[in-house]
């Protein structure tokens, strides 16, 4: 991956999202040569996995072909896989990836997040990632705050003011780059901070 030009394959079945994504990376002025398949089997049965060196993919696209998955990205060692993520998905799933983007970051993130996985040995770890970015004290508030507490019951939960726990969530934001509620959810599904579970209940 140390030549100018970088290929990305988006493997993704919205054509809205793999649009998105490219104008984002196109508006960058880096050389990128994007491609586009619309399933593993697609991208399997065509000549991208030659020339890939960063695949996006919806994770959601992996149900029911994780060892297959598994087998690719063996075969592609020097490949980086990053998850596209839009919806709260299956932890072993995530686990898969070198990294991942939400859906609503915003278009400087996900170039940062591309960029690094460019580096050499880049190994992205993104639960020791946050732990080193995230108090914990903001965790805690994370916490309640995915699983549907209202500032007030955060605050009496943690016996804090409310003043505390919305300036808590200001550094969360500013922190993980996600102001939505949704969008915090997945993260700290993601790093462990919650279960899909616990989340439902």
């Amino acid at each position: 991956m140390s030549r100018n030009i970088v290929n990305i394959v988006i493997v993704e079945a919205s054509h809205i999202i793999y649009e998105g994504i490219s104008n984002i990376l196109t508006d960058t002025g880096q050389t990128f040569n994007i491609h586009h398949a619309e399933s593993i089997l697609d991208f399997q049965q065509s000549n991208l996995k030659l020339k890939a060196d960063i695949v996006l993919i919806n994770p959601l696209l992996l149900h029911n072909v994780e060892k297959e998955f598994q087998s690719l990205k063996k075969e592609m060692n020097e490949t980086r896989w990053l998850g596209i993520t839009y919806s709260v998905t299956d932890q072993n799933l995530i686990s898969l990836f070198d990294n991942i983007i939400f859906i609503n970051d915003p278009p400087n993130k996900i170039i940062t997040t591309i960029q690094k996985l460019l580096l050499p040995d880049q190994n992205s770890d993104i639960q020791s990632q946050q732990q080193e970015t995230l108090s914990d004290r903001e965790i805690e508030v994370l916490k309640l705050l995915v699983t549907g507490n209202a500032n007030k019951e955060i605050a009496d939960k943690l016996n804090i003011s409310t003043h505390t726990v919305i300036s808590h969530r200001k550094n969360i934001s500013q922190k993980t780059g996600i102001k939505s509620v949704s969008g915090l959810t997945i993260f700290a599904v993601v790093n462990n901070f919650i279960t899909i579970d616990s989340y439902r209940e």
